[in-house]
């Protein structure tokens, strides 16, 4: 009777301060964003100026210019070259991150010229892919996977490498086949920094998408900023940063959504350390 009592005097309070945890959450992420635009709307209006509209302005130019057939001509083929730059560079990441990784002499032979082409800033290839390839929509897909897949692989060939030996010996004990000791411990063991990586890989994937598009382009998001920067239209080209800040918030919440899923296991070893 005394459980049942108190297991019901006990819920709403678990649930009440799961909501008030969430509106904390939700006020602190849309607090500051909120108070800025209010102060440069204020601002807007007391000192114009011509290269800094003010914020209904740009929603004005955002929604007449990206709300219609640029958004299928410009904004999805965009769309479609990040997300298969970014898949093929965070599978080609893994995979060669994982052999590298497990095979000692080959992560040594391999080192200096990772650090080499780790140095490389990935625009300055950006003419010479599309000599090899030629300025197509292959050439910016490559472009993105040239450049976005060194912090999967780097973190990849660490996360493997530092693999607890006690784990990797108790599992040869148990005569865990190699293909069960990789699935089983090798990448779970590597898969938070697996997961940093990608975090950084995604946001070089957008930065490479819009650089890639300014180069060799007639269409894409980074082809109209420019297009509307050389021709003046300012507020069409604030509205398509705003638009790629957007779409950065959406990668953002779509990883972290995957990484609460993939790392389940991580974030509750960390909950009961803390507790």
């Amino acid at each position: 009777m005394s459980a049942l009592y108190t297991s019901t005097v006990v819920t709403p309070r678990r649930r009440s301060r799961t909501w008030t945890k969430l509106g904390q959450n939700t006020a602190f992420a849309l607090g500051l964003p909120l108070l800025l635009l209010v102060i440069w709307g204020l601002w807007s209006t007391v000192a114009s100026a011509r290269f800094f509209p003010g914020p209904l302005v740009i929603l004005d130019a955002f929604i007449s210019t990206w709300i219609g057939p640029a958004f299928f001509a410009d904004v999805l083929p965009s769309l479609g070259r990040l997300a298969i730059g970014t898949v093929l560079a965070v599978a080609i990441g893994i995979a060669a991150g994982t052999v590298i990784g497990l095979v000692p002499w080959l992560r040594e032979l391999l080192e200096p010229v990772f650090e080499f082409f780790r140095a490389v800033p990935p625009p300055v290839l950006i003419p010479i892919v599309a000599v090899l390839v030629g300025a197509n929509d292959l050439m910016k897909v490559v472009v993105i996977v040239t450049g976005a897949m060194w912090p999967v692989l780097l973190n990849t060939i660490e996360g493997v490498r530092s693999t607890d030996s006690v784990m990797t010996e108790t599992a040869r004990s148990f005569a865990l086949t190699r293909g069960e000791r990789l699935r089983y411990l090798v990448l779970p063991a590597a898969s938070p920094r697996i997961m940093a990586g990608v975090r950084q890989c995604l946001s070089i994937a957008l930065i490479l998408m819009v650089i890639s598009e300014m180069f060799f382009s007639s269409s894409g998001l980074g082809f109209q900023i420019v297009y509307f920067q050389r021709n003046y239209l300012i507020a069409e080209m604030w509205g398509g940063i705003v638009l790629l800040g957007l779409i950065g918030v959406l990668l953002a919440v779509i990883f972290g959504f995957a990484e609460r899923r993939v790392l389940r296991w991580y974030h509750g070893i960390k909950e009961v350390e803390h507790a």
